[in-house]
């Protein structure tokens, strides 16, 4: 018994409100045996615009406590910061902000 396709309408969700939707993603740096602290404070200066106290302190927790969230967003923008955290050889993540 043969059987036919027959096309099916498929509602496509806005891309606004799809975006709109979307739960905040946390972008997380992780302690490396690799990078100096220095550097670590550098790039998050460099890329974040974070004065020296705040990058000191984010750098401080990545040492002592092994990882740090240093940025927030939507899925698009915490993508774009891991990728250029990666750029600059760290261990970076994300995953949805609780």
């Amino acid at each position: 018994m043969p059987t036919t396709l027959e096309p099916v309408r498929v509602e496509e969700p806005d891309v606004d409100e799809a975006l709109a939707n979307d739960k905040p993603w946390v972008v997380i740096v992780w302690n490396d045996p690799i990078n100096l602290m220095s550097y670590v404070t550098y790039v998050l200066k460099s890329l974040f615009g974070y004065s020296d106290d705040k990058a000191t302190a984010l750098m401080l927790d990545v040492h002592h406590k092994g990882k740090a969230a240093v940025a927030h967003g939507n899925r698009e923008e915490a993508e774009m910061y891991v990728f250029r955290l990666h750029e600059h050889s760290l261990w970076a993540s994300m995953e949805h902000d609780v």
